[in-house]
């Protein structure tokens, strides 16, 4: 499975990633974005997308631990492990620009800051990031 997680890189950067190596991605509290965390396996992949200003995908993770509680039992974190920079930022306006990722749930859900990415929306963002 394939996923796209959202932060301010004002409080939590791609770079913040890779300087770490690994993180606890831990305040998700809106229940779909937590189901997906939950749906998050070992190995799975991960866009790491800046919101705010920037709006664009800029790096890939990996989900390095299954999810676990973060507070009570309603929430959950998971852990992601730092991979690649994309070699080109792919913003907001290019993804909905691009006809193969008209149905991709963060641009249908744009509040979601979890949420599933298919095979074909990943190749979708990996060919516009070598645009």
């Amino acid at each position: 499975m394939r996923w796209i997680v959202k932060t301010e890189p004002d409080s939590y950067s791609f770079a913040d990633l890779v300087a770490e190596g690994r993180t606890e991605w831990t305040g998700v509290r809106n229940h779909a974005a937590a189901s997906h965390l939950r749906a998050m396996a070992v190995g799975d992949d991960v866009l790491i997308y800046h919101s705010g200003k920037e709006k664009a995908a800029v790096g890939t993770a990996t989900v390095a631990r299954a999810a676990q509680p973060d507070g009570d039992e309603s929430w959950v974190s998971t852990s992601l492990a730092a991979c690649t920079p994309l070699t080109h930022p792919v913003t907001l306006a290019a993804m909905k620009a691009d006809p193969a990722l008209a149905a991709m749930a963060m641009i249908r859900q744009s509040r979601l800051s979890v949420s599933p990415v298919t095979d074909a929306e990943w190749a979708a963002i990996q060919r516009l990031a070598k645009s």
